[in-house]
């Protein structure tokens, strides 16, 4: 049962993988929430959050913001260090006004000192640690068991000529730690191209906007001459939770977290497919997802195997924060 008697704000200044793991966190907390999005103006934006959040919220918030107005909610749910601005900005004027502080849980690591909110929850390769510190293995995100079974139904006929094991290809791009250039497409279709070549094994690739049309393209010629091997080429329905909802083992290239943490909700077995690159962090993350028995690296050979438990850190932090607040379970589709 969801607590109507408590309020929550989902806080966000825009970013897509920040919405996520933040709704994610609302879904599974149960609470009746809204969700404010708002742009940190300048110079407030280049300063940390202990000074920017003292600001005030009509000095903070550049115009087209959503508005930030009482009543002022009991909980909120902020992600991004410019979230973590605008969380501490409304508890001072909630404060000032004479409302109660709301109680706040910051995603991902604020830029000051976990301290200045009632609760932190980093993913576990930050490294950030603390009393009120809550670690996360991988990112939250919004995938339920029923998007899951939504998008399995949608895309049941569409890939039911495909053998199996049917395996769901997840095809990622250039991020800030990882390059994924003309030849590491090259690379990674070859890889693809020798899992699929006898004909036993079925592929439904997908690619992102970070992919590049160039490394696109280049995927998909390579592809296109096995019938074992549906590629979305961008037309028509999304696949992305269909793909993930039938398949029986996921393909994920390594530099997205996200992409990562949602293929290990499914309970399957996910293979990291290798790029240029990487940083420390992303050496943490993945040398610890290996540990737990959630991922392996790629390395040419299909071996099925069985992943510990479906990954969801939503609703176990989700958990703890229910306890801290004393109210009882959610709503949220499972």
């Amino acid at each position: 049962m969801s607590d109507p008697k408590k309020t929550l704000w989902v806080v966000t200044t825009g970013e897509a993988g920040n919405i996520s793991q933040a709704l994610g966190l609302a879904n599974a907390l149960g609470i009746p929430f809204q969700s404010r999005t708002g742009t940190v103006a300048r110079p407030w934006s280049w300063l940390p959050a202990s000074i920017a959040g003292r600001a005030g919220l009509s000095r903070l918030l550049a115009p087209g913001s959503d508005a930030f107005e009482p009543p002022w909610p009991d909980v909120v749910i902020a992600c991004g260090r410019r979230a973590a601005m605008l969380s501490l900005a409304i508890r001072r004027e909630a404060t000032r006004t004479g409302s109660a502080a709301p109680y706040l849980v910051q995603i991902l690591n604020p830029g000051v000192s976990p301290a200045n909110f009632d609760l932190v929850l980093a993913p576990d390769h930050d490294n950030l640690r603390g009393p009120n510190v809550l670690t996360s293995l991988g990112a939250m995100h919004r995938l339920t068991r029923a998007t899951l079974e939504e998008g399995a139904a949608a895309f049941r006929e569409p890939f039911s000529a495909l053998p199996r094991p049917l395996v769901a290809v997840l095809i990622g791009g250039t991020s800030g730690a990882y390059r994924f250039g003309i030849q590491d497409a090259r690379r990674v279709a070859l890889q693809l191209e020798d899992v699929a070549r006898d004909g036993t094994v079925g592929l439904v690739v997908t690619t992102s906007r970070r992919t590049g049309e160039d490394q696109r393209n280049l995927m998909e010629k390579a592809l296109r001459h096995l019938p074992n091997v549906w590629f979305w080429k961008g037309d028509g329905p999304n696949p992305y939770m269909g793909m993930l909802g039938l398949a029986d083992a996921v393909m994920v290239t390594e530099e997205s977290v996200s992409m990562i943490s949602e293929a290990c909700f499914t309970g399957k077995p996910v293979y990291t497919l290798g790029l240029n690159g990487g940083s420390v962090r992303f050496t943490r993350f993945h040398a610890r997802m290996e540990e737990e028995g959630y991922t392996r690296p790629f390395r040419g050979a299909l071996k099925l195997w069985a992943p510990p438990k479906p990954l969801d850190e939503a609703q176990r932090l989700a958990g703890v924060i229910r306890e801290k607040l004393g109210i009882g379970g959610n709503t949220a589709p499972g």
